[in-house]
């Protein structure tokens, strides 16, 4: 306990007009958070002071980054904020490191209000790469968009905000740290703890480890490489799959977080982990998987390469949940998947009898339909995939799960997809992301677009791709209407994505026609 109570500062500041979050919340190039004065400052009291006065004081917090550049000086004003704005508990992970899944994981066991992560997900890191701060509510996951309206509300007349700059905190050091603050009568709690111990009981729960630890131990060891790619995942793959499933420690490659990811975008993609893909083609790993900076996207690679892309993996995960305990327990309620994933998901939940609900981007559309208890599974195209054991997508979940059907299944990532194919029928599917568009052509394009496919015309068009000819079945402007809350939403997309989030790599690139990179 501090001897003299921490003084709590009032700072004059003005309010700037680009703070609304969007899909993944406020994401910038990290030298304007660091460069802009107050501009952190302003965003954090934003977001804030959009929890009810009420909710806010003597509430429990949970906060976590990627480990990228800048994260360590944000979390420190973060926490100094926290205390001067009524917060009475903030739980963060050992050296302020946590994945996104860690932080949804946590939030729920604890019934905590909400969490900030900061990550730009798979964006560059270090000085000259990007930042963000993204703010998930009680239920784990991802703000609404009531939440984010109201951040975008307060930051625009936002004139002050409260900080604790006297206090400090020693993110290395675990356990409870109990501050004396002015004007307060209950001391301010920081718990620093364990970033995966919570998070390996919940996946204790779910999957079989003992199958996962035959499969990479036994006399048939199935020999695989995990690339953390330098971001927060890199303990969480040390702790779960070599210590506590017994693959080997070379098994994990790039498993240190580095501020700038070793200088690569940290994206579980052909193009950017290309030197997992290479190891691969190799022929001496029967296994492969990438994972994002933040843990919440991964990519799956069987021997020689053989790539799994986003859509077809959701599909045989749907497929083959009866390999799992947690879904053996808990039966099947329903699959979700965004509207730019491919249908092969839908053809699981035909062939199971499964409702299947087509969303726009965005996780918290999933989450609607898991707290109504509607959803089981749910993927997205740019290789988000998940449970409702947690209201996040979680990298490190999907790839037990592959190792999970494996080790029932007594197959390859080949066979096993081929088989699917054989079964099931195969639906192609690419994406491709274009960086640094100019907003206003791509606004002119999408609209030409629309006026393309809405014209019934279209319709009765055919189209001749060598000897092949094609007829359109189907085009249609998506619409979502939530058999939760009844909101509708328009497009494909959220409000808000786009200018802050600077997609990048592609999950195939165009490679690989025949499923291999």
């Amino acid at each position: 306990m501090e001897t003299n109570p921490i003084p709590v500062v009032t700072v004059q500041t003005s309010p700037f007009d680009d703070q609304r979050p969007g899909t993944n919340g406020l994401r910038r190039k990290t030298e304007v958070f660091e460069g802009k004065k107050n501009y952190l400052q302003n965003y954090i009291q934003s977001l804030l002071s959009s929890i009810d006065l009420r909710d806010r004081q003597g509430c429990t917090m949970v906060v976590g980054s990627d480990g990228r550049y800048f994260s360590r000086a944000a979390t420190e004003i973060i926490v100094q904020m926290a205390a001067a704005n009524g917060i009475g508990r903030l739980v963060i992970g050992h050296n302020g490191l946590l994945s996104t899944p860690a932080v949804s994981c946590i939030i729920r066991k604890i019934k905590a209000i909400g969490g900030i992560i900061l990550t730009a997900s798979h964006n560059p890191g270090g000085p000259g790469g990007d930042f963000g701060v993204k703010f998930n509510v009680a239920n784990g996951g991802p703000s609404p968009d009531t939440v984010m309206e109201k951040i975008a509300q307060v930051s625009r007349t936002l004139e002050e905000y409260t900080i604790c700059p006297d206090l400090r905190i020693d993110l290395a050091r675990l356990g409870r740290h109990d501050f004396d603050l002015e004007n307060k009568f209950k001391p301010f709690r920081v718990e620093i703890v364990d970033s995966v111990e919570v998070y390996l009981n919940l996946l204790r729960t779910i999957f079989d480890f003992s199958a996962i630890k035959s499969l990479l131990t036994g006399p048939e060891q199935l020999k695989i490489r995990v690339d953390a790619m330098n971001g927060v995942m890199g303990p969480y793959v040390r702790r779960i799959l070599c210590d506590e499933l017994g693959a080997p420690a070379n098994a994990a490659v790039n498993c240190v977080p580095l501020e700038d990811f070793g200088g690569r975008p940290p994206e579980p993609s052909l193009t950017y982990a290309a030197p997992l893909v290479d190891a691969m083609k190799g022929g001496d790993f029967g296994f492969g998987a990438a994972l994002d900076a933040d843990g919440d996207r991964y990519m799956i690679l069987g021997e020689n390469g053989f790539f799994v892309n986003p859509s077809d993996s959701l599909a045989v995960m749907a497929a083959n949940l009866s390999c799992i305990p947690y879904f053996r327990q808990l039966g099947l309620r329903g699959f979700a998947r965004s509207m730019a994933t491919s249908t092969a998901l839908d053809r699981v939940a035909k062939a199971l009898k499964v409702t299947l609900y087509e969303t726009p981007t965005g996780w918290r559309f999933f989450g609607n339909l898991m707290d109504s208890g509607r959803c089981s599974l749910c993927g997205e195209e740019s290789f988000g995939t998940s449970s409702d054991h947690i209201r996040e997508k979680d990298g490190l979940w999907s790839v037990l799960v592959w190792l999970s059907i494996m080790a029932v299944r007594k197959q390859g990532v080949e066979e096993i997809i081929k088989d699917h194919w054989a079964k099931l029928g195969r639906n192609y599917f690419c994406r491709f992301d274009y960086e640094g568009v100019d907003p206003r052509a791509a606004f002119y394009l999408m609209r030409d677009l629309e006026g393309v496919i809405t014209d019934k015309a279209f319709l009765t068009q055919k189209f001749a791709v060598g000897t092949n000819v094609y007829s359109v079945e189907r085009a249609d402007n998506f619409e979502y209407i939530d058999p939760v809350d009844g909101t509708v939403r328009r497009g494909g997309d959220e409000r808000g994505r786009g200018g802050d989030e600077r997609g990048r790599g592609g999950d195939e690139r165009g490679r690989g026609g025949d499923g291999r990179g």
